[in-house]
């Protein structure tokens, strides 16, 4: 797998804003949310999320169409598809 990218847009003391971008192919890698957060997808297409215990699920994105997470999420998430992903992560400090 190809690694995303990713940029950090803003980083304050409320909030960390991350441009998500997975091309085909591509993952995040496992990670921890150590934050509850926002995600807000840029544009329609579907994720795959892998759970520590492997376990494969698929999330469909909608442009637009934000949804809400708490902090202690582990996961991957990988672009099986032939189109790029793209999301912002709006992390919400403490």
């Amino acid at each position: 797998m190809l690694a995303a990218r990713s940029e950090v847009q803003v980083d304050n003391e409320q909030v960390r804003v991350t441009e998500w971008r997975l091309g085909p192919g591509s993952a995040t890698g496992h990670h921890t949310h150590g934050m509850d957060y926002v995600i807000v997808p840029v544009v329609a297409g579907e994720m795959t999320i892998v759970a520590p215990n492997g376990e494969r699920s698929k999330a469909q994105l909608a442009a637009g169409k934000s949804y809400f997470r708490k902090a202690g999420v582990q996961h991957d998430v990988l672009n099986e598809t032939s189109t790029e992903i793209v999301f912002l992560e709006i992390e919400l400090k403490p």
